[in-house]
């Protein structure tokens, strides 16, 4: 009886153990499964956002290209405006110089004319003279009023032709920047939808109320700067560098922030500004901006050394830049 209690003690400890080993594959397979379910979410998701970097890059690329053509087209506007505006002073001189003539003529004509009605009452050789004196005065006087007729009409030519072209620079800087501004927005909203965190499955009620981003308050920001709005763009930068001190767009705001002093003529805080986004973030793109604005308001203040160093600085360190090209060419007009 004993033995066979014992061989029935021993089958039931063997099914338990056979029970266990069972479970425990179970689970671990599971787990398996698990594992690789998150491995492909999570590779997924950096590819995701892999591409929105490469996205990212194309519109700096393309807002750079922008930002020199749009200077290059503001300085070929200038350059025109000037030599049209020179051409038509030379025009307006010239006119008044001929009307002065003309008029002096027609003061001699009527002064003959006078003399030839006294000459006709006695007629002689001298009044002949006069009158043949007269009708060549008179065709010259009308050949120069159509040459003056004629200056008119090309004035009036070109005129017509330099507001045309006026309006053709308007517009093509309208144009730019409307694509500048738009490029902008969606540089700013594909930076807010990368720092959007991941939803909850099921989020309190509570927690469902409107959040700012970081790309917002940029956007927000940067379009009080361009409405003129100097000192509220200010406090709005500083409000995103203290909520956001250290992410992508903290240079630029800082950079921003310089400009405004530069722009209200404020050119010590100005320098003192720039400084921060040059020391602070060495290796963001508004380094070479920065140091060129530098320089300039240096030489505002009137310090031509300082000026000048800092000038050089740009075109030595950043020389395929286009704030070495300005440096380039303001250093040539210090003395």
């Amino acid at each position: 009886m004993k033995k066979r209690d014992w061989k029935r003690g021993m089958i039931i400890l063997g099914v338990m153990f056979s029970l266990h080993g069972c479970a425990t594959t179970s689970d671990v397979q599971i787990l398996d499964r698990d594992i690789h379910k998150h491995g492909l979410q999570l590779n997924q998701l950096q590819k995701e956002r892999e591409s929105i970097r490469k996205e990212m890059d194309g519109i700096r690329g393309e807002l750079a290209s922008l930002k020199s053509e749009l200077a290059a087209l503001k300085k070929e506007t200038g350059t025109n405006h000037s030599s049209l505006q020179v051409e038509n002073q030379k025009t307006r001189a010239d006119l008044l110089l001929r009307m002065d003539s003309l008029q002096s003529e027609m003061r001699t004509l009527s002064t003959g004319v006078v003399e030839y009605k006294e000459f006709v009452k006695q007629p002689s050789k001298e009044v002949a003279l006069i009158r043949e004196d007269v009708e060549v005065r008179l065709r010259v006087l009308e050949e120069k009023g159509k040459t003056v007729e004629e200056r008119n009409r090309s004035i009036e030519e070109k005129s017509r032709s330099i507001e045309e072209k006026n309006r053709s620079y308007d517009q093509r800087l309208k144009d730019m920047e409307d694509r500048f501004k738009s490029l902008d927005i969606k540089w700013t909203s594909k930076l807010a939808e990368m720092e959007k965190p991941p939803p909850a499955k099921e989020p309190p009620v509570e927690a469902k109320v409107p959040s700012t981003t970081a790309g917002n308050l940029y956007k927000d920001a940067y379009e009080t700067f361009q409405r003129g709005d100097l000192d509220g763009a200010r406090g709005k930068f500083e409000a995103f560098l203290k909520q956001y001190p250290n992410m992508e767009l903290s240079d630029n705001a800082q950079f921003w922030i310089g400009e405004t002093h530069f722009l209200q003529k404020d050119y010590e805080k100005a320098i003192l500004e720039y400084e921060k986004a040059i020391t602070k973030y060495p290796e963001g793109d508004k380094i070479p901006a920065a140091l060129l604005k530098q320089g300039l308001a240096f030489l505002e203040l009137g310090d031509k050394i300082n000026a000048r160093n800092l000038l050089k600085r740009v075109m030595d360190r950043y020389p395929q830049t286009e704030q070495a090209d300005i440096a380039k060419k303001k250093l040539e007009t210090i003395k």
